[in-house]
């Protein structure tokens, strides 16, 4: 499996890019996946160099192909006037509307108060819907208090990474998870969840 992170900040060092490393590394751990991760700070300006997909360069088509080709996606955003950012908009307007039909998704957010998670449920998870991907339950939002400096501090907000990658392995298809792919571990854990 392709697991591909995309942290919609424009800025650096990023919250929001932090947040999306660490769950693609926990993905990592528990199978054995290829991980990668797509930062539109560095992104965005290659995007932006169109306006349709047909204008892409190659550059561009190399980024939106590893979007259009992984089976899993992680998409991070920073909250910015009540939704996710510009560039991360524009970067899925450029994917075509086929390429992620039934894909699995994991959902993470940023943002300066808890009011501004409502985000994840209002914006982000209709985006995906027209997509017709599949949106893991278990989001991940974190506020400036949840960091020292750059990094994730709190323990609240890493379990709910852990849940969402037993979330994500619950919905992927049994054949995603055949001999040898997941971690033990994370099979008893789903299996536990899965029971309550």
């Amino acid at each position: 499996m392709k697991i591909l992170g995309i942290s919609g900040s424009v800025k650096r060092p990023s919250r929001t890019a932090h947040v999306v490393e660490r769950i693609v590394a926990a993905i990592g751990r528990a199978a054995n996946v290829s991980t990668d991760v797509i930062d539109l700070a560095d992104a965005a300006p290659v995007l932006f160099r169109a306006l349709r997909a047909d204008q892409l360069d190659d550059a561009g088509r190399a980024i939106i192909d590893a979007v259009e080709s992984a089976d899993v996606l992680v998409v991070g955003s920073p909250v910015y006037r009540a939704s996710y950012t510009g560039a991360l908009k524009h970067l899925f307007d450029l994917v075509d509307f086929r390429a992620l039909q039934g894909k699995r998704v994991v959902l993470a957010a940023t943002g300066g108060t808890p009011l501004h998670g409502l985000m994840l449920e209002h914006q982000f998870r209709p985006l995906f819907g027209f997509f017709g991907a599949v949106t893991v339950p278990t989001t991940v939002y974190a506020v400036e208090a949840d960091f020292t400096e750059y990094t994730l501090s709190n323990p609240a907000v890493e379990a709910r990474i852990e849940r969402a990658v037993v979330d994500l392995f619950d919905l992927l298809p049994a054949t995603a998870l055949a001999a040898g792919d997941a971690h033990p571990a994370l099979r008893v854990v789903s299996r536990e969840t899965a029971a309550n």
